[in-house]
């Protein structure tokens, strides 16, 4: 199914004659990787995409009007343009808009809609897109982490992760840098002058044209002598949350069963009540989670899709992007030259080659 034969079908459904998206990644979904942002801080990005079930067509001022129809959007996309001291982006785009119509952000008078509903599951063009970010991720995390030493700072590490990964067209809205006294201390490790020390982990959540993946990576100089270990069972759980979705989304399951799943892997690998600590990951996509499960949790689990589970036991973590799809589990965020160890699924029959440490 197309993004406008989804459009389509939401507008009928929902009675509506148009929808619009000024939210940063939902703008990217709908105009193919358009990028509306120039003040990361904002929210609300400079322009509106928005279809009323003939065409894609965006609003934005007088400023942003040429750099957008140059360099942003496809050449067929109509572009109306407000003078930037007249109005409001809301305010050109209830202008613009038929009535009764639905926004992501806030329009007078207009319905509020769901995105993340909308972008999922992924399409054949955003799942190549999602490789290309995910295998161009894990080439600039890798090359970083294994040139690291125990006397640098998480704060070093993170400004050659950004640089590497922003030298690439990526975006990284999260980068995690967690020294071997703080990665214990902490589930999420934001960077400070600690010293490395004795190992280290590096989470990254990152964006281009506006998909979004997340890896983990760890390396070690001197490693306690549980890492190894606590790592493995990590890398169980992740497995088998990854076996869980892949059912839930066969069988009509929601993000609630994919929980139960992982609730029982950690009681299995001897850390009952370990996901208490931190959150599980879920779907990504179009966000760094479209959603992130919880007990109980009704999401839909939509395949295919890309998935970011990152469960942690006590200074370890495993996290990947994988696309997951009926019959297929598929690592996207891997290069292929990294140490694995092949793991089981708990309850499920899946085995994966995991990332584990890389000893410096």
């Amino acid at each position: 199914m197309t993004l406008t034969d989804r459009l389509d079908r939401y507008l009928r459904t929902a009675g509506l004659e148009a929808v619009w998206f000024a939210r940063p990644n939902s703008f990217a979904w709908l105009t193919g990787g358009g990028d509306n942002v120039v003040d990361r801080e904002v929210g609300v990005g400079v322009a509106a995409a928005g279809y009323d079930g003939d065409e894609v067509r965006v609003v934005t001022d007088n400023i942003e009007a040429p750099r957008l129809r140059d360099e942003e959007l496809d050449s067929d996309v109509a572009v109306e343009t407000f003078d930037w001291h007249a109005q409001s982006l809301a305010e050109a785009v209830a202008e613009a808009s038929p009535t009764p119509a639905a926004a992501d952000f806030d329009v007078p008078g207009f319905e509020s809609v769901d995105a993340a509903r909308l972008r999922q599951p992924l399409t054949e063009t955003q799942i190549e897109q999602c490789r290309e970010l995910a295998r161009d991720t894990a080439e600039a995390v890798e090359a970083v982490a294994r040139n690291v030493e125990p006397s640098h700072t998480e704060l070093d590490v993170t400004a050659v992760l950004r640089q590497k990964l922003e030298g690439r067209g990526i975006a990284t809205p999260v980068v995690l840098v967690g020294s071997a006294e703080r990665a214990q201390s902490y589930r999420h490790y934001t960077p400070t002058d600690a010293e490395l020390g004795d190992y280290a982990l590096m989470s990254v959540t990152v964006e281009r044209n506006g998909l979004h993946v997340s890896t983990t990576r760890a390396v070690a100089f001197d490693p306690p002598e549980w890492l190894m270990e606590r790592t493995r069972k990590a890398a169980r759980v992740e497995t088998t949350a990854l076996a869980a979705t892949q059912a839930a989304g066969r069988d009509g399951g929601t993000a609630g069963d994919v929980f139960g799943a992982i609730q029982d892997a950690y009681a299995e690998v001897g850390w009952e009540g370990e996901w208490q600590n931190h959150h599980q990951g879920g779907a990504t996509g179009f966000a760094g989670r479209e959603w992130i499960a919880t007990p109980g949790h009704e999401g839909e689990v939509a395949l295919p899709h890309g998935y970011a589970w990152n469960p942690t036991i006590a200074g370890t973590k495993s996290e990947d992007t994988y696309l997951v799809s009926a019959d297929d589990v598929e690592l996207l965020s891997g290069t292929g030259d990294w140490p694995t160890e092949t793991v089981s699924a708990v309850g499920y029959d899946l085995e994966l080659p995991r990332h584990t440490v890389l000893e410096l």
